[in-house]
């Protein structure tokens, strides 16, 4: 079973049907489709030569450029209805565009200067102007088929229409590889923000729950030893040696709770030592290979870190596998992380096991994360992360 995180938008599963003689649920969509085109199309012609064309002749002016501005958002809107036709219509799923951050621009010439700018408003302006002949024709051609050309009638809807599903694609969706940037940046801040939130509620409560108690012990402790002191010497020893024990294990706890952070082999040594040293915390051997001439950059060397760190834990925990391997190399300007195990496999993304948590961080920076894991094994997952040079700076010496 091999599960990948794809990009969102794809369009494989939204062939239509192959048309038939008879007059089906998708065929009659389709011809009320081509039946309303001709009104839609004069709505929207007439929109646009009203308010645009009125504003371009007034640019000359002062009132021309905000009112061709609004016409533009106006556009945008006009094309969000057509989406929304074509997706109830037509099967067609079209990805909403960005919204302009007009809010955030400044002032009013801020604001007009980028919904002038705006190629999702342009785009559904020449889609507005090439639907008004279109929508005549379609108007017609369905309207005597269904009286006269009927037993043909499902073929000359699905050719009619395929033209409408490709001038929807192509002018009123958001093909511009910028916009699609922006989304994917968007989706992965919020992804950055709740993993940073939750990394941060866990460290506070391993602190509360763990060293902090102890510490909150050990003054206790050492209070009553201090009382005891003169009075019963032998009692207050036995209190300071156990107040020792704590501190014992108040300080493994923090250097646990601080490898867990960032831990310091891999800032001093690289993924070499620090992959080798949790590799030896696994309950199952594990054989660590890292081909690397050089160190990447120290957030893209930390993820691999953490995502192998994980992957081990999942092995010792759920794997019952008797040997694994982690491989760990660099393809042009890519890092790829492999981590095998003999286990008994059935690894998913939903298998709550941390993989789609492991997942979601890579695909933050733009990274990969596969499984391949058969019922029975044994499972390979691949770890894709971009490639970024180290700084000078932190650059080992």
């Amino acid at each position: 079973m091999t599960e990948r995180i794809t990009t969102p938008g794809t369009l494989d599963d939204e062939r239509p049907p192959p048309p038939r003689f008879a007059l089906d649920g998708y065929t009659w969509r389709e011809i009320t489709h081509l039946l309303a085109n001709l009104p839609v199309s004069l709505v929207g012609f007439t929109y646009v030569m009203t308010v645009l064309v009125t504003g371009a002749g007034l640019t000359v002016t002062v009132v021309g450029f905000p009112l061709l501005a609004a016409g533009l958002l106006g556009a945008r809107q006009l094309g969000k209805l057509e989406r929304a036709r074509a997706r109830a219509l037509l099967g067609v799923r079209v990805e909403e565009p960005t919204p302009l951050p007009l809010r955030r621009s400044g002032g009013v010439f801020p604001r007009v200067w980028m919904a002038l700018r705006d190629p999702v408003g342009w785009r559904t302006v020449l889609y507005e102007f090439v639907r008004l002949p279109w929508g005549i024709l379609t108007f017609t051609v369905a309207l005597v088929g269904l009286f006269v050309l009927w037993p043909v009638l499902p073929f000359i809807a699905r050719g009619l229409t395929n033209v409408d599903r490709a001038m929807v694609r192509g002018l009123l969706s958001p093909s511009d590889e910028l916009e699609r940037r922006i989304a994917e940046l968007e989706s992965d801040r919020g992804v950055v923000v709740d993993t940073a939130a939750a990394d941060l509620r866990r460290i506070e409560r391993d602190l509360h729950d763990g060293a902090q108690a102890r510490l909150v012990n050990l003054a206790m402790g050492l209070g009553l030893a201090k009382e005891k002191l003169l009075e019963d010497p032998d009692s207050a020893a036995a209190m300071v040696e156990e107040a020792h024990g704590e501190v014992k294990l108040a300080l493994q706890e923090l250097r646990d709770l601080a490898r867990g952070i960032h831990p310091a082999v891999l800032t001093d040594r690289g993924l070499d030592a620090a992959l080798s040293a949790v590799s030896s915390r696994c309950t199952v051997p594990v054989q660590v290979t890292v081909d690397l001439e050089v160190r990447p950059a120290a957030a893209i060397e930390g993820i691999a870190y953490f995502t192998v760190s994980e992957l081990l834990q999942n092995i010792s925990k759920h794997s019952g596998a008797k040997s694994a391997s982690v491989d760990v190399w660099r393809a042009d300007q890519r890092l790829l992380v492999q981590v095998r195990d003999d286990g008994r496999g059935g690894a998913r993304l939903d298998g709550g096991t941390g993989m789609a948590g492991l997942a979601e961080r890579l695909g933050a920076v733009d990274g990969l994360f596969v499984i391949d894991s058969p019922v029975g094994g044994p499972t390979t997952i691949t770890a894709e992360l971009p490639w970024r040079d180290r700084g000078a700076e932190a650059r080992p010496s």
